[in-house]
């Protein structure tokens, strides 16, 4: 049924096909047809009857690519005399024709593909026409609401402003009211909506029943799930001898297209329609149920969820040790193994209480159990449910071939049937809850460059090969989610992570790097980009502020060992459950609500350089530092634990602060929260400093706008102006203390010595170029920048701008190799000839090489006539 966006589409391509006649395949909707009704210029159409087939040169198809779509006109494209060009916004589909010419992509309306080809063609539109164009996209993009709006959609609008569109006649168009037929529709659809939980998503379905049809279906279900707040709506209409679907999704979890295919429909991920024949509205939603259930989830078993390696102690470890390894790896139950022979279990509370009647030097085998289930790797989800709930046991062992290779916690059990309630129907309510767990495929496939794209998916099925789980992990899952451009990858692999990064390689044809201690290895691939791959694995710390103990681990434990709840997500690659998004700590929950949130209350107490990292991540995307995570960073400062950390990682983390966009609030915030004495006991942020910060950040803006081939380390501008109000030597001492580099070492050296000396230079006296020259010539770049935001006086910035843009490209025509072409004899005369010659350059005196060979024989005239007296 065509609705105005592909009406609009019609009328553009008849514009760049004025030979062309238009043809509707099928129906219009209702307010299409009030509207050609009322049409302000006139519009000729054809019915499909009045074509031809055999006489069509050329079909150009507008808003679908689908055989099924265009009716009878599908014979033209049968019998493949005619070409064919398509312009279309729709999702690729294994039915769509193959055109001879094809303009096709993913925009939220396909008038604006028209609009993008008349904007650069130069071809110009009537008030009328743009009007009806901006009708086709306010409308297939629900006034830039719906989900599948893109930028490009946005600025084709704004040219058919410019071209004359009238705004009140869309709106009139677009928010036309409902009859009462339609009113009486909608209430009927809220009263039978019915809400189904189906892993952990919850899926609006409503059916409605009517003898004759009734149009703008698609408005309603939109209405309607703008109403309830619905993330997934299904609306079943029987409507004369057929049943409409409408499909709309908010998540990324569900493909709503994909869904419509089954039914012989199509259309986005967000939003799709279908129209099904020869079915009972009984078992239409019977199907999709079905449906649904395939496309949410696989079942899940106990390798799915079950942590690993699994944490063991002998028998004769007493029972005190026990305790010490339940609070070192933050675990309620422990293995009991002689060697590879599982003898036992014992958990926290048999420990506390043994303790407690003072039998802490007990071995553990006397107090174990040692009548436990186990489990097999492929023990479906409901049997252990049993062995938790029914039979009381706290932990589960899952054991393949006699060997123990994880263990599934009462905690796992329930946090994976809390996504997976039940499908047993509710009523409508106000509130969805967001899913635990979610499918991230057509979010990733969105926003990946292809190339990106594939490297991921070769990257699970070199996981599958291998028997491995793999996870993207880290700063990449968080900036997918914020939709932040970021292709750093890195991966995470609960098995051997230089055996996966070795066949990885080798699929993408790059080479490893391997970090064998620590089962870490960087794959480069052949254009020189990076994949950072790890082991799972756990850490523990000896004392706070000490680099972490390393063991292998789990995905969950790996996550649990990172700084915040927004990190510590992770992105299934391999099947099953490919592109899982995988969230233990409300990760998700976090980045909605835009709060920094530690995983556990001793986070700073085991690193407390995280607290750096807290601000940074803060002010880098407005979020706020949670409320208890605040608290516990003021008393780590409190208890003094920065002391304990090393220059070289406060190096780091205040060196990654300085590198972001806006500084100065990073260490405003630092400011705050008592940071800055733990780099030095002297540092403050001082009015004058903050003056200086905001100085910095002028003179860095000029110099990127200068769009010179030397770039600027920013950071380490920013660092000096941090540091000026430190006395010189007690910045080469926190230089030294943090490890700083010598190359930018020497950056803050010259900040705080030669600085204020050309400062002083160049306000004393008025310098030439050469001289200009001869003082800033020694300087690094970054220093120069320093010296011009340090001071605010003209004639400073003046002499580094003149430097900058001229001065320090000059060079002399002549080289030593020219004066002994000149038959002079090498020697120290060469180095004072050469400095003249730079200098008179500078001054303006000499051009040309000419000019420089006349004052060489004048200078070496002089120099006779003066040996001569």
């Amino acid at each position: 049924m065509a609705d105005f966006d592909a009406l609009a589409c019609m009328v553009a391509a008849k514009k760049l096909y004025p030979q062309a006649h238009l043809v509707f395949p099928g129906s219009q909707e209702k307010k299409v047809r009030d509207y050609l009704k009322e049409s302000p210029f006139a519009l000729e159409f054809l019915s499909p009857s009045q074509i031809d087939p055999e006489e069509v040169e050329l079909m150009i198809i507008v808003d679908t690519k689908l055989k099924e779509r265009i009716g009878d006109l599908a014979k033209i494209v049968e019998l493949g005399r005619a070409k064919v060009h398509i312009y279309d916004h729709h999702p690729a589909h294994p039915q769509d024709i193959e055109g001879d010419l094809e303009v096709v992509d993913e925009v939220g309306a396909a008038t604006t593909l028209f609009v993008e080809i008349f904007k650069k063609r130069g071809i110009s539109l009537s008030p009328d026409e743009a009007t009806l164009l901006a009708l086709g996209i306010y409308e297939d993009t629900g006034s830039f609401t719906f989900n599948s709006t893109t930028p490009r959609d946005l600025e084709a609008a704004a040219h058919l402003l410019s071209q004359g569109a009238d705004l009140n006649f869309v709106s009139d168009y677009v928010k036309r009211d409902l009859t009462a037929e339609q009113v009486e529709l909608l209430n009927e659809m809220i009263q039978n909506t019915q809400i189904y939980t189906i892993h952990g998503v919850d899926v609006a379905i409503t059916t409605i029943s009517r003898e004759r049809y009734v149009g703008d279906l698609a408005i309603l279900a939109h209405k309607l799930k703008d109403m309830e707040n619905l993330n997934v709506l299904f609306v079943l209409a029987r409507m004369d001898d057929r049943i409409t679907l409408i499909a709309r999704s908010r998540i990324e979890a569900l493909d709503v297209g994909a869904i419509a295919e089954e039914f012989g429909g199509g259309g986005h991920s967000t939003a799709a329609s279908a129209v099904i024949k020869d079915l009972t509205l009984v078992q239409v939603k019977d199907k999709l149920m079905e449906l649904l259930k395939g496309h949410l989830a696989l079942t899940k078993r106990a390798k799915d969820i079950m942590t690993l390696p699994p944490i063991s102690v002998s028998p004769q470890v007493s029972i005190q040790e026990a305790e010490r390894t339940m609070v070192r790896f933050n675990i309620n139950s422990l293995l009991v193994m002689d060697g590879g022979r599982l003898l036992g279990i014992i958990t926290r509370q048999t420990v506390e209480k043994a303790i407690y009647h003072r039998l802490r030097d007990a071995p553990v085998q006397d107090y174990m159990s040692t009548d436990f289930y186990t489990v097999s790797p492929d023990t479906p989800l409901e049997e252990l449910e049993e062995i938790m709930l029914e039979k009381g046991q706290r932990m589960v062992p899952v054991v393949k071939e006699d060997k123990v290779i994880g263990v599934v916690t009462r905690g796992e059990l329930l946090r994976s049937l809390y996504r997976d309630l039940s499908t047993k129907p509710k009523p409508l309510k106000k509130e969805g809850r967001e899913p635990f767990v979610k499918n991230v495929k057509v979010l990733m496939k969105d926003r990946l460059p292809r190339d990106v794209w594939d490297i991921v998916q070769q990257a699970g099925r070199v996981a599958e090969q291998l028997g491995y789980n793999v996870y993207l992990v880290g700063g990449f899952v968080r900036d997918l989610l914020l939709r932040v451009p970021n292709l750093d990858l890195d991966m995470v692999v609960e098995g051997d992570g230089l055996i996966y990064a070795d066949a990885l390689a080798q699929a993408l044809g790059g080479r490893t790097n391997k970090h064998e201690r620590f089962k870490t290895a960087v794959v480069v691939l052949p254009d020189g980009r990076k994949i950072d791959v790890a082991t799972a694995r756990m850490e523990f710390y000896e004392e706070p502020g000490a680099l972490p103990e390393v063991r292998e681990g789990s995905i969950k434990r790996d996550l649990y060992r990172r700084d915040f709840t927004i990190n510590a997500m992770a992105i299934k690659l391999n099947q099953p459950e490919a592109f899982t998004l995988i969230d233990f700590f409300g990760g998700q929950k976090d980045l909605k609500e835009k709060v920094i949130r530690v995983i556990h209350n001793l986070s700073f107490v085991e690193d407390p350089t995280r607290a750096f990292r807290a601000v940074r991540f803060e002010q880098r995307y407005g979020f706020k530092i949670g409320g208890q995570t605040e608290r516990l960073i003021k008393q780590a400062v409190k208890q003094g634990l920065f002391h304990r950390v090393s220059g070289v990682r406060l190096y780091s983390e205040l060196r990654q602060m300085l590198s972001e966009k806006e500084p100065l609030r990073m260490v405003e915030r630092m400011e705050k929260l008592g940071l800055l004495p733990f780099i030095h006991p002297k540092l403050h942020l001082t009015p004058e400093i903050r003056q200086l910060f905001v100085r910095v950040d002028e003179v860095l803006a000029w110099y990127e706008l200068l769009f010179m081939e030397e770039k600027a380390a920013s950071w380490i501008v920013y660092m000096a102006a941090l540091f000026k109000s430190l006395p010189t030597r007690e910045v080469k001492g926190l230089s030294k203390r943090l490890a700083v580099p010598k190359k930018y070492a020497r950056v803050l050296i010259e900040a705080h010595e030669k600085t204020p000396r050309a400062v002083k230079v160049l306000s004393s006296s008025r310098l030439d170029p050469s001289q200009i020259y001869r003082l800033f010539k020694p300087l690094a770049l970054e220093t120069l920048l320093y010296t011009m935001a340090y001071s605010p006086k003209d004639e400073v910035r003046k002499a580094v701008s003149l430097y900058l843009t001229q001065l320090r490209k000059v060079k002399t025509a002549l080289s030593g190799k020219d004066l002994v072409a000149m038959g002079l004899e090498p020697g120290p005369i060469f180095s004072k000839i050469l400095n003249t010659l730079l200098a008179a350059r500078l001054r303006g005196e000499v051009s040309s090489r000419e000019e420089e060979i006349e004052l060489v024989k004048e200078m070496v005239e002089k120099e006779k006539e003066e040996v001569v007296h």
